[in-house]
């Protein structure tokens, strides 16, 4: 599995150790800062789909002041690190919205699990807010009406003509004439390469 993920940890040993098992499980670490005053550097400039987050770190600013700020600027998941699971630190990270808690000392398997979770949360998420009409619309530069996108989206969700027209309060019928007039609007001539179209 591939992904850029950012380190922050003020423990270089820690760091070091985070880093090579990341390597092993075939990830990329594109950078490290042991400060939340060097973090917020590499938040500005490097490109990241995670970042692991370390708690208790050095700086003026705490792992949990600089989660807020990646989740209200940098729209990155990210993970924490602690050695902490004590209710006062616990209530404090959950108000983040975190998608991974590691407590330390961890194991690979801990960090491979905790990252891809919080990946597969985050595509997931990113899918359903990508998948909008204006969004679809400009993606596919075609103007699609209000049925039509319900159409699609009850398709996208994996629903059967029967299940779609219960959904949308029509006959199956009037579901597969939408879904003929859909086929002939984007040039494809199977429900398969009609979802592949709108992925």
């Amino acid at each position: 599995m591939s992904g850029r993920i950012i380190i922050i940890e003020d423990e270089a040993i820690i760091a070091a150790e985070i880093k090579s098992t990341l390597g092993l499980l075939g990830y990329q670490v594109v950078g490290l800062a042991g400060n939340g005053d060097r973090a917020m550097d590499l938040f500005a400039s490097t490109e990241a789909d995670l970042i692991l987050l370390d708690i208790n770190i050095r700086g003026t600013l705490s792992g949990i002041d600089l989660a807020h700020l990646i989740r209200d600027k940098y729209h990155v998941p990210f993970v924490f690190l602690t050695s902490y699971s004590d209710r006062l630190t616990l209530d404090r990270a959950k108000a983040s919205m975190p998608y991974g808690y590691i407590v330390k000392p961890f194991s690979e398997d801990d960090l491979r699990v905790n990252i891809e979770l919080a990946l597969f949360k985050w595509s997931q998420e990113q899918s359903v807010t990508t998948f909008s009409k204006p969004t679809l619309e400009a993606r596919l530069g075609l103007e699609l009406s209000e049925r039509e996108y319900e159409l699609l989206a009850a398709f996208k969700d994996g629903l059967t003509y029967k299940q779609a027209a219960s959904r949308l309060y029509l006959s199956v019928n009037t579901v597969k004439t939408y879904q003929k007039k859909l086929f002939q609007l984007l040039g494809v001539s199977s429900k398969y390469e009609l979802l592949r179209k709108i992925e």
